[in-house]
């Protein structure tokens, strides 16, 4: 461990949560894998997005409601496989790991992976049955 890791703080306020969604769609942006997807979607509405992001996070990691929606539905077509939720694990894992120690830093990694799993068997049954999301 060097220096840098042990003095990391753990997801405290807005700004800890706007630095971990910043690095980490900076590097899903260069992720060769996920960058086609994100960037065929999202095009040149990345301010946008990202102020989505730090409002869900938000909610999710501070108990501030910032952000309401079905998250499900915005990923319901698109096309995404298990290796693109394990990349998107890892590069959320490696960046709350960069920046990040404690127990919302442990949340925030736990809830990605609750998501990611709820979203691959909500996409596969949607692949798999004539039933179709309500949107």
């Amino acid at each position: 461990m060097t220096d840098m890791e042990t003095s990391n703080t753990d997801i405290l306020n807005l700004a800890d949560v706007k630095t971990l969604v910043d690095d980490f769609y900076s590097r899903v942006r260069e992720n060769e894998l996920l960058s086609t997807v994100f960037n065929a979607v999202i095009k040149d509405n990345w301010p946008a997005h990202l102020e989505k992001m730090y409002g869900f996070w938000q909610t999710i990691l501070l108990e501030t409601p910032a952000y309401s929606g079905s998250p499900f539905l915005k990923h319901a077509k698109l096309p995404i496989a298990k290796e693109h939720f394990d990349t998107w694990i890892s590069l959320f894992n490696e960046t709350v790991d960069a920046h990040f120690s404690g127990a919302k830093a442990d949340e925030a990694k736990w809830r990605a992976a609750r998501m990611s799993e709820m979203f691959q068997y909500k996409l596969d049954y949607y692949k798999n049955n004539p039933a179709q999301p309500l949107i």
